[in-house]
């Protein structure tokens, strides 16, 4: 089987049967295929699909009693399904079934492992969601891509229509929670390259939408549940943390000293100093727990070398962009602090505490 269409689904009777209706229109005869409803109805839907089954060659479905949310039901889908590639769609019509030739074309160029419909590419559309769903939408898009360096420039990281190679799914311990099933794929699972086209999300017309605030907050568990799991960008956070801490620090210590009447050059560079050797202790114990192949001046030594040559570079930055580019001084400055984190974070990961027997 080349394309398993995996379907969850609760109470959506009114849309499986036109959804099943306008898939075999949009993929004719051309494609080798199956449709697997994972249905958690307390409705009639699963009746509606027993018809659909007997109706459609393609049409697969397996209905669950105590079924355990959107993402648990992708999973079954996965489990049951024999396709090289997996195709995620939700069953209220929003993801409209004639963007599918397009994901199989995307599939077929055998560029990507993972191809995702985007509704914020240039010519796609969110359906006209209200400014409260795209608030709501736009934070949780910038959290998952602030959070992780894998998801970092896709655009849509948080999108229930999605297709996945099958290969890459298989053998990785999946633990979603909540309704974001491809951000758990993205993080977790080793995949190439991953590729995004543009489709128009469509309104709901038929039944309820499933969104509340529950959701919202299993989604915000959901982010810290992979972060946890995920050791670089947990190591980056903590790293931000720690810096957080040194900069709180380089005050407590500076304005003392300068109420002490001492010079402001030298009350700023002991400061620094006690700031480096906070953000190194906490780095050490806290950000960096494995075992490091040196002894612990060495790795002082080095943290100081590091910090010293990301404030000549974050220095050198800040002047380019505002001498040279004309950008503003805090626009500039904020590009110097950015330069500088990534700078030390990546020296320090690399260097200062290499892994023993890395």
């Amino acid at each position: 089987m080349e394309f398993s269409i995996v379907i969850p689904c609760r109470n959506e009777g009114a849309n499986v049967e036109m959804m099943v209706r306008r898939i075999v229109a949009a993929l004719g005869a051309k494609y080798a295929y199956e449709i697997w409803f994972v249905d958690d109805s307390g409705d009639d839907t699963p009746d509606i699909l027993a018809r659909l089954s007997r109706k459609y060659r393609q049409v697969r479905y397996v209905h669950r009693d105590k079924g355990t949310g959107l993402s648990s039901a992708v999973m079954e889908g996965f489990r049951r399904a024999t396709g090289d590639w997996y195709i995620v769609m939700d069953a209220d019509l929003q993801h409209p079934p004639e963007v599918l030739p397009d994901v199989i074309r995307e599939i077929r160029r055998d560029a990507a492992d993972i191809v995702i419909p985007s509704r914020f590419l240039p010519g796609a559309g969110d359906g006209g969601l209200n400014l409260w769903r795209k608030a709501v939408s736009w934070t949780a898009r910038m959290m998952a891509r602030a959070l992780f360096g894998k998801v970092r420039r896709i655009t849509d990281p948080t999108s229930g229509f999605f297709a996945v190679r099958r290969k890459v799914v298989d053998g990785v311990r999946l633990e979603p929670l909540g309704w974001k099933i491809l951000l758990e794929l993205l993080v977790r699972c080793r995949h190439a390259a991953v590729i995004e086209l543009p489709y128009r999300f469509e309104a709901r017309d038929l039944g309820q939408s499933k969104f509340n605030l529950k959701q919202q907050w299993l989604y915000a568990l959901h982010l810290m549940r992979l972060l946890r799991s995920s050791e670089e960008d947990l190591k980056f956070w903590k790293f931000c943390l720690a810096g957080l801490s040194g900069v709180i620090v380089n005050m407590l210590v500076y304005i003392p000293l300068v109420n002490t009447g001492m010079h402001v050059g030298l009350a700023y560079t002991l400061a620094t100093v006690t700031a480096i050797l906070n953000n190194f202790t906490w780095n050490n114990l806290f950000t960096w727990t494995h075992l490091k192949h040196d002894r612990l001046w060495q790795r002082m030594l080095k943290f100081f070398a590091v910090s010293l040559s990301g404030l000549v570079l974050s220095g050198a930055v800040v002047i380019a962009c505002n001498q040279w580019l004309g950008l503003h001084e805090i626009v500039s400055g904020f590009i110097g602090i950015g330069v500088s984190v990534a700078w030390n974070f990546l020296l320090n990961n690399r260097w200062t505490f290499a892994r023993r027997g890395g």
